[in-house]
């Protein structure tokens, strides 16, 4: 049987089907290496995204590592400075009469940002520059028009620029013309000063050489504060007084607290936890070097003293170190002696200091350095200044004007004087024209400068709100950038709460003394010599010997909305229903009456719970005898007028423990659901059958803190 033929259609049909095969097969295996091509560069920026992550991250754990090194270099440097107390004393100048009379030169006119004249704009710049047309567009009547306005926009543009900047570069010479004028004024008051100070300092070094004792005292205190490269935060404040029958200087200087040596011995940091860790030093090396920083400074003071005696005034000196801390026995700040010593002329040339060990050195002559002076444990002075008798020279003295005592226009010239140096332009209203302040500054810096306008207020009992609130009025009224009030006394809680977020800053009497030092002025917060205007501590046996009564009040520390709340607790110790003296005000800025019978203690959280509570402990047997009520009292604190009402505080309560010949209920409710008022009588000790009465009372009083006072006939500034 013959085979038969293939037909002609099926062999095109399977061509066909192994052409599209074919190209199938194409298709797939260029999508494949497509497909594998981008899984090759997936990978490949994946793994160049890990190489960038983990170089970011070594990098970022090397700057880590860095910042750790340099705070554990600080705490290095810190340490060197400490050890080298001595050292660094030794290597400086040292003062002698050439260092008073060196002249001081009058600084340079130095007109700041005035001496930069203001640019002027160029005509010829890209910014009043407006292309010419071509020739072509220059035969289109439109574009000519055009082409004319732009131009006359352009001139008018340049003119009103020029004249403008003409008018400020006139203002900017006036002002510095003016500026230069105050400068010429200034500079011939300095030279007269100098002049003054010449002859005050020829006729300071006559009489030392005459042996007159304050002219002693005077030179060798002049010489300690002019005592350079002593470390950042050591104090520099000292009381001496010098004995002309021994020739001997003493003096009390005070010495920074155990805080002056770093906590911790290095700082690491810690990968796993990413922060960075202090490694403690350890505290034995704390204590062994904090006293030989008290060592070293003995022995500096004596070595400067000796080195500034030109003249052989001194045969020897007694050094008495005191740190500021708080006395165990009254709970009050005082003086803490951690050191003394007592070193001859004689004995002192023959040490090589640069070679001694501190600690055995100071020993070695006498000194006594406190056991514990981490704890502020005392030594007893070889010899205090008051017991050479006479008048006592030092930072305190009493050559420091009182500021509570100054005139009233020599105190607005002070301020003006204080603000001048700070880099400040500055007038007294006087001289300004202003109404409702004392002095006017003007930041001279283009930018961020403007006018400030200052008050000066001279007051010994804290500034009422109402004078913060009329300053922030007082600086929009004369269009300023910035309020600022000085005051001799201090503030409340309730005015530094108000002046957040606003352009106003309060400068208290401790705060200006301060910022006078700094600066080279004087002045103090009346008192004398030693501790300015602050009362010192009570003397031990006015310690009460029996125990004393506590009256406690505590609160929930927010309101339903969440607000916080802060109370003041307040006593009034009354004759006749009124306070005996302001100073008989116990409150938060006045926390003792003068005798020390009513204490009010700090506020503070009660554990575990969202509650506050603050405390006044009550000693009635050292009450006057013209005192017969304590009138108890508590107010919300005045954050923004008006003040919070008592109502929407919550969990109101008052206890109180009584001493011998004390009665009353051992605790009751505040009882101050509801009430619209932000004050409200607790109750009062009553003299009763030779003892004393506690009654409660819940009765509201207006207007919080001020109202109370007010009812008791505090005066209220």
């Amino acid at each position: 049987m013959a085979g038969r033929r293939n037909s002609g259609v099926l062999t095109v049909w399977a061509e066909a089907q192994r052409q599209q095969q074919r190209r199938e097969e194409a298709r797939w295996r260029a999508e494949t290496a497509e497909l594998r091509r981008h899984e090759r560069a997936q990978r490949e920026a994946q793994r160049a995204a890990a190489r960038d992550e983990r170089e970011a991250q070594r990098a970022y754990q090397q700057s880590r590592e860095a910042e750790a090194a340099r705070r554990t270099a600080e705490l290095d440097r810190r340490v060197a400075e400490l050890r080298g107390l001595l050292a660094a004393g030794l290597a400086a100048p040292a003062f002698g009469p050439q260092s008073l009379l060196a002249p001081r030169p009058v600084p340079p006119f130095d007109p700041g940002p005035l001496g930069e004249p203001v640019p002027m704009p160029d005509q010829t710049s890209a910014e009043y520059h407006v292309p010419p047309p071509d020739a072509a567009q220059a035969r289109n009547a439109g574009v000519r028009r055009q082409y004319e306005q732009y131009l006359a926009r352009a001139r008018a543009r340049f003119e009103q620029d020029w004249y403008a900047a003409q008018a400020q570069e006139a203002d900017r010479q006036r002002r510095l013309a003016a500026y230069h004028q105050e400068y010429l004024v200034w500079a011939e008051g300095f030279r007269r000063q100098e002049a003054e100070r010449g002859a005050g300092t020829e006729e300071l070094l006559r009489r030392l050489r005459a042996g007159d004792p304050e002219a002693v005292q005077e030179y060798f205190t002049a010489g300690l504060y002019a005592s350079a490269a002593w470390p950042e935060g050591f104090p520099h404040r000292l009381v001496a007084a010098w004995e002309v029958s021994s020739r001997q200087l003493v003096v009390n200087w005070e010495l920074p607290g155990p805080d002056v040596v770093p906590a911790a011995v290095r700082v690491r940091y810690v990968k796993s936890d990413d922060r960075e860790a202090e490694v403690a030093r350890p505290a034995t090396e704390r204590k062994a070097l904090y006293r030989e920083v008290l060592a070293q400074s003995a022995l500096r003071v004596a070595a400067e003293l000796f080195r500034a005696d030109r003249d052989g005034m001194l045969d020897s000196v007694v050094l008495n170190g005191f740190v500021l801390g708080i006395d165990p026995a009254t709970g009050r700040e005082a003086e803490r002696f951690l050191s003394t010593l007592t070193a001859t002329r004689a004995e002192f040339s023959g040490l090589a200091l640069d070679r001694v060990a501190p600690v055995e050195c100071f020993q070695g002559l006498g000194g006594k350095l406190s056991a514990r002076p981490e704890r502020l444990d005392e030594v007893k002075p070889d010899r205090l200044p008051e017991s050479v008798g006479g008048n006592l020279a030092g930072h305190f003295g009493e050559d420091e004007p009182d500021l509570f005592e100054m005139d009233p226009l020599d105190f607005e010239d002070l301020i003006a004087e204080l603000f001048r140096l700070r880099g400040f332009r500055v007038m007294t209203t006087a001289r300004s024209g202003d109404v409702g302040v004392d002095v006017v500054a003007e930041d001279l810096d283009p930018v961020t400068g403007g006018k400030i306008v200052i008050q000066a207020k001279r007051y010994k009992k804290t500034v009422p709100p109402t004078a913060v609130r009329d300053l922030e009025s007082t600086v929009r009224h004369h269009g300023a950038i910035k309020g600022i009030l000085v005051t001799t006394a201090g503030f409340g809680r309730g005015s530094y709460s108000y002046i957040e977020g606003k352009p106003l800053t309060l400068v208290s009497g401790p705060e200006l003394v301060e910022l006078l030092a700094e600066q080279g002025l004087r002045g103090r917060l009346g008192g004398g010599p030693g501790r300015g205007a602050e009362p010192g501590p009570l003397p031990k046996e006015a310690e009460p010997a029996v125990p004393q009564s506590s009256l406690t009040v505590s609160w929930q520390s927010r309101t339903a909305g969440g607000d916080p709340v802060e109370l003041d607790v307040t006593a009034f110790l009354c004759a006749g229903g009124r306070v005996l003296s302001d100073e008989h005000f116990v409150f938060f800025n006045n926390p003792q009456d003068p005798d020390g019978a009513v204490r009010l203690h700090p506020t503070r959280s009660v554990p575990g719970e969202p509650a506050r509570a603050a405390r006044l402990s009550l000693d009635l047997h050292r009450l006057p005898a013209a005192v017969d009520e304590v009138v108890l009292a508590v107010s919300t604190e005045e954050e923004e007028p008006p003040a919070l009402p008592l109502g929407y505080v919550y969990g109101l309560a008052v206890a109180a423990e009584y001493g011998p010949g004390a009665a009353g209920p051992a605790k009751w409710p505040g009882a101050n659901g509801g009430i619209p008022d932000s004050a409200m009588l607790l109750g009062s000790f009553r003299r009763a059958d030779g003892g004393w009465q506690l009654v409660p009372s819940a009765r509201a009083v207006t207007n919080g803190l001020a109202g109370l006072a007010t009812a008791f006939g505090v005066a209220v500034e």
